[in-house]
Formats: C-alpha cells, sequence, structure tokens
C-alpha cells in the first residue's frame, strides 16, 4: 500500500474516532482520495450549527501537496458564504495555495485533512466581514464599516439556517418547503426488473451526513428557533439583504429575509423527524412480529446487555422492552442514595432503525429532566464511545446523568437557560441546583 494512502486512512481514521463535534469525513474505501467532509458552524457566530459541506481531492504526491477542497454549501452555486468562501466552491486559503498570505502558512507535509478543515472553520468567524483583504479591522482607507459588518452577519444567519440546514434536510427527506408535507414516493413499477432493483438501491442508500444532520438538528432545534424568534422581531421580512463592498455579479449572497418562513419550515422539518422515530418503532415491531431483518439479533443483544446492567448496576439500571418490540428500549434510572440524583426516577426511551449503526438511535427522556445537556422536550446530548454497541448509547446516558462537573463547551449546552445558570453567578449556580432537584423530586409522578 502507498505512503500517501496509509497516511490518508491513519488520518481518516483519526477523526472518525474522535470527532470534535465539528468535523466529520465520510469516504468510500475504493477511493480514499476523495472525500466528503462536514463542518459545523461554531457557536456565537451566524454560521453557528449550521451544516456546511466540502469535498477534498487528494494528489498522488499528498502529503507533499495539499488537496484540493471545494465547497458544496453554495445553494447550487449561487450563495458566497465568507469572503473566502466563493459561490462557485473555491476556498481562498494560504496553505490550499489558492491565497498568497504570509511568510509561514504555506502548506507543509506536516498539515493535514484535520488542520486543512480547522482552517475552513476559522474562517467561519463572529465578523467574517474583516476576511476580506482591506476590510481588517473594520474599514478600508479609514472607512468605519460597522453597519455593513451587521448587515453581513445578519443575511448570513438568516442563509445559514435556509441553505446549510433546512435546505439539506428538505433535501434528505423529501419535504417539500412550500407545504412541510413529505412528498410521495415516485411509482418505479413501469420500470424494468433490473431498473427497479437499482432504483431500489438508490432509495436505501443514505448519503453520508444523513443521520448525523438529523441528529444534529434535534440537539440545536431550540437554539435555532430562539435565534429565529429573536431575529423575526428586529429584522422586517421582505427586507432585502444588503450588498457588501466586496460582492460582485454571480459571487455575493443576494436574497430576502423571511423570518416566518423559516420558523414555519423549521417546524416541519422537526415534525417530520418526530414521526421518523415513531415510524421506526412500528417498523420494527411488525418486522420482530415476522421475525425478519435484525429483530433477532437485537433481542438477544437485550437479554446480553439486560444481564450485564442487572449486575453492574443493581438497584439503579433496569431494562425493558418497550410493548416487546426489540427496536423500542426503555431505560429506567433510580437516583442512587447521597447523591443529586437520589429519589429520582427516570424513563428514558430508545428507538432503533432496521438499519442500525448506521442511523443512530432516537433517544429521548420520556420523565421531564432540568438538565443543560438535555432539550425541553428530552432529548439528551451523548457521545457513545462505540456507535455500533447499544450499551455504549446507556452508558453515556448513565454518564449524562450522573456527571456532575459539565463541560463548558456550548456545543454540548441543549437548554441555553440552563447554562447561563450553572456557568453563571453563584447565586445562578444555586438556582440551578434548586432547579434541578425539583426536577428529580417530581420525576417519580411521571
Amino acid at each position: 500500500m502507498a505512503t500517501n494512502t496509509l497516511r490518508l486512512l491513519k488520518e481518516l481514521s483519526d477523526i472518525q474516532k474522535n470527532p470534535d463535534q465539528a468535523i466529520y469525513v465520510s469516504y468510500k474505501e475504493d477511493d480514499i482520495t476523495n472525500v466528503k467532509a462536514l463542518i459545523i458552524g461554531p457557536p456565537d457566530t451566524p454560521y453557528e450549527y449550521g451544516f456546511f459541506e466540502f469535498n477534498m481531492q487528494f494528489p498522488r504526491d499528498y502529503p507533499t501537496s495539499p488537496p484540493k477542497v471545494h465547497a458544496i454549501t453554495t445553494n447550487g452555486g449561487r450563495t458566497r458564504f465568507n469572503p473566502n468562501i466563493y459561490a462557485g466552491g473555491k476556498v481562498c486559503l494560504s496553505i490550499l495555495g489558492t491565497w498568497r498570505g504570509e511568510a509561514g502558512e504555506q502548506w507543509s507535509s506536516a498539515q493535514g485533512i484535520e488542520s486543512v478543515l480547522l482552517s475552513i472553520q476559522s474562517l467561519m468567524s463572529a465578523n467574517p466581514f474583516e476576511n476580506e483583504p482591506g476590510f481588517e479591522g473594520g474599514g478600508q482607507k479609514e472607512k468605519n464599516y460597522k453597519k455593513e459588518q451587521e448587515q453581513y452577519c445578519h443575511k448570513i444567519q438568516h442563509e445559514t439556517f435556509r441553505i446549510s440546514i433546512l435546505q439539506r434536510l428538505e433535501g434528505y427527506m423529501r419535504i417539500n418547503p412550500s407545504t412541510g408535507r413529505v412528498n410521495p414516493v415516485e411509482d418505479i413499477s413501469h420500470l424494468s426488473p433490473a431498473e427497479r432493483e437499482a432504483e431500489e438501491q438508490k432509495r436505501t442508500h443514505l448519503e453520508p451526513f444523513t443521520d448525523l444532520c438529523k441528529r444534529l438538528f434535534r440537539y440545536y432545534y431550540h437554539i435555532y428557533m430562539r435565534t429565529i424568534s429573536k431575529e423575526r422581531e428586529r429584522i422586517q421580512d421582505v427586507r432585502h439583504f444588503t450588498i457588501m463592498p466586496f460582492e460582485y455579479g454571480g459571487n455575493q449572497m443576494a436574497g430576502k429575509f423571511s423570518y416566518h418562513e423559516l420558523e414555519r419550515r423549521m417546524n416541519a422539518v422537526k415534525a417530520v423527524i418526530d414521526a421518523e422515530g415513531e415510524m421506526w418503532a412500528k417498523q420494527g415491531a411488525e418486522a420482530a412480529k415476522k421475525d425478519e431483518g435484525m429483530s433477532a439479533s437485537l433481542q438477544l443483544q437485550f437479554s446480553q446487555t439486560y444481564q450485564h446492567f442487572l449486575t453492574k448496576y443493581e438497584g439503579t439500571v433496569m431494562l425493558e422492552l418497550v410493548e416487546d418490540n426489540p427496536f423500542c428500549w426503555r431505560m429506567i434510572y433510580i437516583g442512587r442514595p447521597m447523591t443529586i440524583l437520589d429519589g429520582g426516577l427516570f424513563r428514558i426511551k430508545l428507538i432503533l432503525s432496521q438499519r442500525f449503526p448506521e442511523e443512530q438511535p432516537r433517544v429521548i427522556f420520556e420523565t421531564p429532566i432540568y438538565h443543560l445537556n438535555i432539550t425541553s422536550d428530552g432529548v439528551p446530548y451523548y457521545r457513545p464511545r462505540k456507535a455500533d454497541d447499544i450499551k455504549s448509547h446507556i452508558e453515556a446516558l448513565i454518564e449524562v446523568l450522573e456527571n456532575e462537573q459539565l463541560s463548558p463547551d456550548p456545543r454540548t449546552w441543549m437548554n441555553l437557560d440552563a447554562a447561563q445558570l450553572y456557568f453563571g453567578k453563584p447565586e445562578e449556580q444555586r438556582e440551578y441546583r434548586k432547579s434541578f432537584r425539583r426536577a428529580v423530586q417530581r420525576s417519580t409522578e411521571y
């Protein structure tokens, strides 16, 4: 195996094993020189929690030469998301050789996939206006561009919602943006057997980031809606975007604001994703009746996992199948004595797809809880050590509940009000603990 192939495989494997919650990669084993990457927009920027896709092509002499990177999230080549990320897909970075840069900023073989993607992510700053040469520090020829900077951020934020999140998810799930309804699957009965088989395989194939984006949407939905509600009050609908001094022709971000429309489409996407989880449970129940697919395997996994937690967490964790459905598990957590969870009883449901682990479980806290890592409607942020092991998912959920030293990383904050208290002043921290304990005490009522 060639040296550059070994290098690529190691880099890709390292990213996939330990994603930093912002950078993801996908590739086909028969062509690892063609890599798809997804960058999640950083918090507290106009790109916040958007989904930005890039193609990376690696030359034969990599890492002597850098990869070629092409932006995919451009609204079909019509939208420029950054002074350095063009509508046509060009990414201007000195380490890629697409921008002159300063001495020492050029590519070297010590750099790699992660450094390239982190460099692109760094362009998605709180004030991307200043990425344009000549406009650093706020102005060209000492002119104050503060108003333009704000207008630029406003339209990027709007299009992050519309293009990078909604357009992508609506495409994945065949949602009509105008009605919010799922378009019917096209009839293929008129095709030849070979054509039907090819079309069915195409339909069952998932785009590499489909499930990831759905999961992230469930995490950040309330944060999206919070921002949309705030901007809807501040920015008038149908107001046209301001064209920036460095935008021109087909290399710009043109359009108009419509936050009411974004709110409607966000709610429609959430409804479809929620319904999809319930559909998994129904399909799983039908498969179990017929003893089809992976139902027998899941039944065995449940028996083994049940015994594991019965032994390791005696009196704390119990498992059951919801209505004897091996695709729908329920974890019952009983708070340990002398801990902040003492007296609590929480029910958590895990719904599995017949495509598991390609599609990860949909997890919901059936018992309400006040926690900065869990949304107000019960969606937890958690990271299993082994995505293909249900036991690992359950252990990660236990860790979410029992961990008293919560992460300061805002990407893990699912309840912003709770996070503000937890990381606030001493009196605010006390209020967080009181609210948490109240939820624990009420948990037995559900």
